[in-house]
């Protein structure tokens, strides 16, 4: 195997350096609420029943037209790691407990189906940016 130095490499090959870097996780959830407000009339289908499923059964969970298949129908969050529209892998990579997930998309909270624009603001609400306390958002209202 030869070994060249990227300068020599870029003489021989097309190679692409616009890799995304690991987005953190208020990036991504930040990207998801992008993408449902996209187009926020678009109905969604939920999950039915997540919180009474087994774990292995839960993580497999997924359906078509879902606020998942919308995060997983972006090349951005695709790159940076997310690998399938299940509910264990949006778990997994948008770093929600069962809880939290269970309430952006089961449809206890929501019927059948939800609009995005809905699902998003959820999101945003109760997800975005949340991990400083009262104390440090007042002092950054006052600063």
């Amino acid at each position: 195997m030869k070994h060249h130095e990227l300068d020599q490499l870029l003489t021989l090959a097309k190679i692409g350096q616009d890799f995304p870097q690991l987005l953190s996780r208020d990036k991504r959830l930040q990207r998801w609420v992008d993408l449902l407000e996209v187009d926020p009339h678009r109905v969604l289908s939920t999950l039915h029943e997540t919180e009474y499923q087994p774990a292995r059964a839960r993580s497999a969970l997924r359906c078509d037209n879902s606020a998942l298949s919308v995060a997983f129908d972006d090349p951005l969050l695709r790159a940076t790691g997310l690998e399938n529209d299940t509910y264990g892998e949006a778990k997994r990579f948008f770093q929600l407990s069962d809880g939290q997930l269970h309430d952006i998309v089961c449809f206890c909270h929501f019927g059948t189906t939800v609009s995005a624009a809905r699902t998003a603001r959820y999101i945003r609400a109760k997800h975005i940016d949340r991990t400083a306390g009262i104390w440090a958002r007042l002092c950054a209202f006052f600063a």
